[in-house]
């Protein structure tokens, strides 16, 4: 008897990556959910979008370590859950070669990507307010 979500997607029996991955997905949906509405409050509400730039953000929110962990966590929760979603994707309409081939490219541009944010969020200096 296979189990299935709301979604209709069946909860793989298997176990194992697939069931993690499965799970995954559905516990970092919730968790993008409260990240991306506390990111769009905080921005939107408590701060003047209008008023803030690139400058702004590399010299006030960066410089807190709590905002930079907050704001990579967002990042690599949409990278890590975009990239299981192709990731499942390609494992329903590609058989084959093809599928390994894709599946290889993914994970190289998920690996890239994954490392890049990171890069990009945790390089810039902090500074010491003036």
């Amino acid at each position: 008897m296979a189990l299935y979500s709301r979604s209709g997607r069946p909860r793989p029996q298997s176990g194992g990556f697939e069931l993690a991955s499965w799970y995954f997905m559905r516990l970092s949906g919730v968790a993008l959910f409260v990240l991306a509405f506390a990111h769009f409050s905080l921005e939107h509400f408590l701060f003047d979008p209008s008023q803030e730039s690139a400058t702004w953000i590399f010299n006030q929110r960066w410089n807190s370590l709590f905002w930079r962990s907050f704001d990579w966590l967002l990042l690599m929760m949409v990278v890590l859950h975009a990239f299981l979603g192709m990731r499942t994707v390609t494992m329903d309409y590609l058989k084959g070669g093809r599928r390994a081939v894709a599946l290889t490219a993914l994970y190289l541009v998920g690996a890239i990507v994954f490392v890049m944010g990171t890069i990009v969020v945790m390089s810039v200096p902090l500074t010491m307010p003036s």
